[in-house]
């Protein structure tokens, strides 16, 4: 006696090849609008390949499914039994798959950086890693403490420099940085800069937490007792570079906190060649940190320099 599995009334049946489900979806499409261009448009890609996956799809089963006319097309007979019978079996093929997406366990990669480097560099190139992993969600924790007091677990941290890193935290530079004057373009008009001395008659902006970077840099270019018209102090440096662009003062920014500004024209350098270099930024991978985090950390390795 048979065993169970194998007595199925349909069991003495072979198996037939399936048809191609390319060619299946948009045959599908395409018989609910009746209409090869639209389905092209719904499917994002071209009249012609909609009207070739078709015919090679009848060529496969051996019928017509549409009877095609001038400016419209029909379903035959053949092809009003097929929309009726493989449209429900591929959406719930549809609905099995979405059912296990919800029911996979989420993959995320938690990245520990400053809030400046965050908003200025890191948000606007995570576009490119969503795009290349998008599997994968980068959850960004802002904060000013160092690495080794941070408050939240994390897989991946960012600083400028390696103090304050755990033992255990392996920092490696991925992007070499300088300092530069930055400034509206509106302000250059009235009081342009012909050379350093000339932000004595300007305002200069400067980051709380970052105080000593104008008093570096003026050092770097041989004017350690160059006094501005005024300083206008301001929390985070993506506080101080939106302060420039609306016109407050010049700002001394690290290169890779410039964004778009200086390309768009929001921001200018008045004296391109005074740069001050810094240190690199470093990341490195927390313990235990898993696969995500080296995809992360491959990506941070392939972005180009500021």
């Amino acid at each position: 006696m048979c065993p169970p599995a194998m007595c199925d009334k349909n069991s003495h049946m072979p198996a037939g090849p399936l048809p191609p489900l390319n060619a299946l979806r948009m045959f599908l499409v395409a018989a609910r609008h009746l209409s090869f261009s639209r389905a092209a448009l719904e499917l994002n890609v071209t009249h012609g390949a909609v009207s070739r996956q078709i015919r090679g799809l009848e060529a496969f089963l051996g019928v017509a499914l549409f009877e095609r006319q001038v400016r419209r097309v029909s379903l035959t007979v053949e092809g009003q039994q097929l929309l009726a019978e493989a449209g429900p079996a591929l959406e719930q093929i549809g609905q099995a798959a979405r059912a296990l997406m919800v029911r996979a366990p989420a993959r995320a990669v938690r990245i520990n950086a400053r809030p400046s480097f965050t908003v200025r560099w890191l948000i606007p190139r995570l576009p490119d890693f969503v795009a290349h992993h998008p599997g994968i969600e980068p959850q960004v924790l802002t904060t000013l403490l160092p690495p080794e007091k941070a408050a939240e677990p994390f897989d991946i941290a960012i600083r400028r420099s390696v103090e304050g890193w755990p033992p255990a935290l392996q920092a490696q530079p991925f992007l070499d940085d300088e300092l530069v004057v930055v400034a509206a373009p509106s302000l250059l008009k009235h009081k342009p800069i012909v050379e350093p001395r000339s932000l004595a008659q300007h305002t200069l902006l400067v980051v709380k937490t970052r105080k000593q970077d104008w008093d570096d840099w003026k050092t770097h270019v041989g004017l350690p007792r160059l006094r501005p018209a005024r300083r206008l102090q301001l929390d985070h440096s993506h506080i101080v570079l939106q302060a420039a662009v609306d016109g407050l003062g010049f700002a001394i920014t690290a290169t890779s906190l410039l964004g778009t500004d200086v390309a768009q024209g929001r921001l200018v350098c008045p004296l391109p060649d005074l740069r001050m270099p810094l240190p690199p930024m470093y990341f490195g991978r927390a313990p235990g940190a898993g696969r995500e985090a080296q995809l992360f950390a491959d990506w941070l390795l392939r972005q180009p320099a500021a």
